[in-house]
């Protein structure tokens, strides 16, 4: 029973984490869609049918740039899921807040000067990233993190032998008066 569990994390982490970094590159990309829109404005196309061909080329640059910033948090992250699978953790803030850190430390790994750089300007939107990427990762693969019991759990109560019927006990004589 345990191989099949181990297998089952094989299979639940890995879907957990592309869950996670898609849906912290959604989070960035609905947040500064104003900005996306802007930089589309400011150099239109020519034509009317171009317009959905070169917002899907920008929509593919912005999510191959936070593909990168998700890669640089790679390595925090994976910290923080193997301390949940290896202690069992399956609480939801223990994820939510992994994801905020490791999103954090890789933008802070992702150099100031590149491309794309401008949108890790505001905190909370990449701090709003990593929650939602954890909550995405949990609710995916840490709501049964660990692929045995966890380490800390209560001791489940001991079992009652199961009650056997009362056997009827004579009466007393009565007395005779």
């Amino acid at each position: 029973m345990i191989i099949v569990r181990l297998l089952l994390r094989f299979l639940l982490v890995p879907l957990g984490i592309s869950a996670a970094f898609c849906v912290a590159a959604l989070v960035v990309l609905i947040s500064h869609w104003g900005r996306l829109t802007a930089t589309f404005a400011n150099d239109p196309p020519t034509g009317g049918s171009d317009s959905f061909w070169v917002l899907l080329f920008f929509g593919g640059i912005y999510a191959l740039i936070w593909m990168g910033i998700a890669l640089s948090s790679m390595l925090p992250a994976a910290v923080g899921v193997l301390v949940s699978e290896g202690f069992a953790i399956r609480h939801w803030a223990f994820h939510a807040v992994n994801g905020a850190v490791s999103v954090w430390i890789g933008s802070l790994l992702i150099s100031q000067g590149s491309k794309g750089a401008e949108y890790l300007n505001v905190p909370a939107v990449v701090i709003g990233a990593g929650i939602a990427a954890g909550f995405a990762y949990w609710a995916v693969a840490g709501w049964s993190a660990g692929f045995w019991k966890p380490v800390f759990a209560p001791p489940s109560p001991p079992q009652l032998p199961p009650q056997s019927q009362p056997e009827a006990l004579p009466r007393p004589p009565a007395a005779q008066a």
